[in-house]
């Protein structure tokens, strides 16, 4: 349902100049602790661009994972036995994220229906409010084993391996739930969206801190072009995952103030963020651990290649 038009049908003639805090308001009382994009749907609704954009950039999304799916199955022998762990998390991590991203993006397209007379795209009257609900599903799934991941590449010099392993499910974890639980106030209660944001940031520093640990303890022995590829997955694990941070925060970067900016330009932002950072932080991510594996494998007298040859 589109909000204005329902309003104005709805509301005394002598009220239909709204104000904006009497709009959001209303918007508040009908829509709750929904996130901004059905607010912006329910508002003013979504251009033909806006629309497709986010929808193809979702699509986009799943369809990585099912094509990076098949490569981390295709190359599981190409390690040696020891580092074929890493591949199986890979694998778990893509048909995870596939089947959520795919729901995600359902969810999307069922929850926008096109309005001729606005010719815009609005929230659905009785259909399920968009939730990004689903990401957070999967990165519950996700983010644990992406961490356990380089736990079966690397050999651990100084630090005891189950205790860098619980840190890791303990704090990833806290850090999706506390989100997940923040992500629900993003309109209705600012304070509340920014302290449970800040509470996930700080499990997150923490992650940051024992990544960064775990890849210099990794280094020490390892071949010199393993060294440059923990090298890269530092750089590439600190910048992907930052932008998480940022597409949560995306309603106020677009608005500089304590109101979230409910503007169909920061919810494309979202969507392509959050998509951005899912294929750099476990498809990427991914490849460099298994040409890392690759080249420790090689040090240690398994070339696949060469196997390969022989036969």
């Amino acid at each position: 349902m589109n909000f204005l038009k329902y309003w104005c049908v709805s509301a005394p003639s002598t009220t239909q100049t709204l104000t904006k805090q009497t709009t959001m308001e209303a918007l508040i009382e009908m829509l709750g602790n929904a996130t901004f994009e059905n607010y912006v749907g329910a508002a003013e609704g979504y251009t033909e661009m806006a629309y497709q954009m986010s929808a193809h950039v979702l699509t986009l999304g799943y369809a990585i994972m099912l094509a990076a799916l098949l490569y981390f199955i295709l190359t599981i022998k190409t390690v040696a036995p020891k580092y074929r762990t890493s591949s199986v998390l890979s694998v778990v991590v893509m048909v995870s994220a596939f089947l959520l991203l795919y729901v995600q993006s359902q969810n999307w397209t069922s929850a926008m229906v096109y309005d001729a007379d606005t010719a815009r795209y609005v929230l659905g009257s009785g259909n399920d409010l968009f939730n990004n609900g689903y990401r957070y599903l999967n990165w519950l799934i996700d983010v644990p084993m992406l961490l356990f991941q380089i736990l079966f590449v690397v050999t651990l010099t100084k630090s005891d391996f189950s205790s860098i392993r619980n840190q890791f499910w303990f704090s990833g974890t806290g850090m999706i739930l506390t989100g997940y639980v923040g992500q629900y106030y993003e309109v209705t209660s600012p304070t509340l969206f920014f302290v449970w944001g800040f509470i996930s940031t700080l499990f997150f520093i923490h992650i940051l801190i024992l990544m960064k640990r775990v890849i210099n303890e990794g280094k020490e022995g390892a071949p010199a072009k393993a060294q440059k590829y923990l090298g890269a997955i530092w750089t590439l694990f600190f910048f992907s995952w930052m932008l998480y941070p940022g597409a949560y925060l995306m309603p106020y970067l677009f608005s500089l103030s304590a109101d979230p900016a409910l503007t169909e330009t920061a919810v494309v932002a979202r969507h392509i963020t959050y998509t951005i950072a899912d294929v750099a932080s476990k498809v990427i991510y991914g490849i460099f651990l298994t040409l890392a594996a690759q080249e420790m494998s090689k040090a240690e007298g398994y070339d696949y290649e060469k196997m390969e040859s022989a036969l």
